[in-house]
């Protein structure tokens, strides 16, 4: 059995101590990234006491033994990942480089992705999209325009190739930048640390991590305060479909919490200042902006079950906050699922979305108001940030 978890929200509802979890209660061989790349922050606390938020390496690495396989569907940055594993390597995962696989299709981030992320959103001033300005967008816009040209993970091991590719993209982007030889040198000694492989495989089950929210998804989400990435089940289940794995089938998580967050800009119909919850994981920064807080959204995480086409469980987190109430309605509806490529339509929701009035309802039972509202079956109740503070509902 496989298992995808997926965010039913805007990011940050737990996918990565949901994988944790899984990892801890599950005979769990790799953890694979489907897509996003080191802007995600999944944040793991284990029992005794150890911590680490997860931005490319799969969130179940502090258990012994499981892997991470970072797909074709990922922009990869090598020189954060090496930062990343220092961390993991001080918290005693020495092995972890040995752990992990790399698709040679993987897409590559640089220094001068990154300028070019930031210098973009800087320049929209106060219309800014939210960018986390790790890159990641910058890089699949690059690819688009000059896809014999996009820096590929394989790339890194071919010195040569990866010299022209550097230089192409910093000429191109014109944002400055370290020299092309500071680059060649950091990209060489990452692929000395990696395997890279053209597709998945692995000899038992495989837990699918999955970045950002469907609420942000590139086809799926508001626009324009979306990801340059599929955040649904999608990317998952092509793998899925392609890998060399001995069983096929696969249960698909949706993550929740119990309110309706979002960092950044965008709509958030529910926005609720004065419930004063914060989230020390996820402070202010000066790309995304502050973290917001609404009381739970319904009618937008039925839009996220109905793009992401169902799930077969819920797991629902955050449920030792003091909330009492949840919105099961608008005023009107204007949350209308359509297929991928329609930007206008989605652009047209997000204007919608700034004028509904929400309407609420008390909740005393969290699982059973979520049930009732969402049409799905919480499978997993998460009271706290450990794997020991969350529990099967069957």
């Amino acid at each position: 059995m496989h298992y995808i978890v997926v965010d039913l929200g805007f990011g940050d509802c737990g996918k990565g101590t949901t994988v944790d979890y899984l990892c801890a209660t599950r005979d769990i061989d790799t953890v694979v990234r489907f897509n996003g790349g080191a802007q995600a922050a999944h944040t793991v606390v284990l029992a005794d006491g150890r911590k680490h938020t997860f931005a490319q390496f799969g969130s179940g690495s502090l258990r012994p033994g499981v892997r991470t396989h970072l797909s074709s569907f990922m922009v990869v940055d090598p020189l954060a990942l090496v930062t990343e594993a220092e961390h993991l390597v001080s918290l005693g995962v020495t092995d972890i480089w040995d752990r992990l696989t790399v698709d040679a299709a993987a897409l590559i981030t640089t220094p001068y992705h990154r300028l070019a992320n930031r210098s973009a959103e800087l320049a929209r001033g106060a219309d800014r999209h939210g960018s986390c300005g790790m890159g990641v967008g910058a890089t699949t816009e690059y690819a688009l325009a000059y896809p014999d040209d996009a820096l590929r993970a394989a790339d890194c091991a071919d010195p040569p190739v990866l010299r022209r590719k550097l230089a192409q993209a910093r000429a191109r982007l014109g944002v400055g930048g370290p020299p092309v030889e500071a680059c060649l040198a950091a990209f060489t000694g990452f692929a000395s640390l990696v395997r890279f492989v053209d597709r998945l495989s692995a000899a038992g089950s495989c837990v699918f991590e999955g970045a950002q929210g469907v609420l942000l998804d590139e086809w799926h989400g508001f626009h324009p305060y979306t990801t340059w990435s599929t955040t649904t089940f999608a990317n998952a289940l092509e793998l899925l479909r392609v890998a060399d794995l001995p069983d096929r089938s696969v249960t698909r998580l949706g993550v929740l919490r119990t309110v309706t967050t979002r960092h950044g800009a965008g709509p958030l119909p529910t926005e609720a200042p004065a419930l004063g919850i914060t989230d020390p994981n996820n402070p202010a920064n000066d790309w995304q902006g502050a973290f917001r807080v609404g009381h739970f959204d319904a009618p937008l995480h039925r839009y996220a079950l109905e793009a992401a086409g169902g799930v077969d469980g819920l797991v629902l987190t955050y449920l030792d906050l003091p909330v009492d109430r949840m919105c099961h309605a608008y005023d009107r509806e204007v949350l209308r699922p359509g297929a991928p490529g329609d930007l206008d339509r989605q652009a047209a929701m997000t204007r919608a979305l700034a004028t509904v009035e929400p309407q609420y309802t008390p909740v005393t039972d969290w699982v059973g108001a979520v049930e009732s509202e969402l049409g799905a079956p919480v499978v997993l109740e998460s009271w706290g940030p450990t794997a020991q503070d969350k529990k099967p509902t069957t």
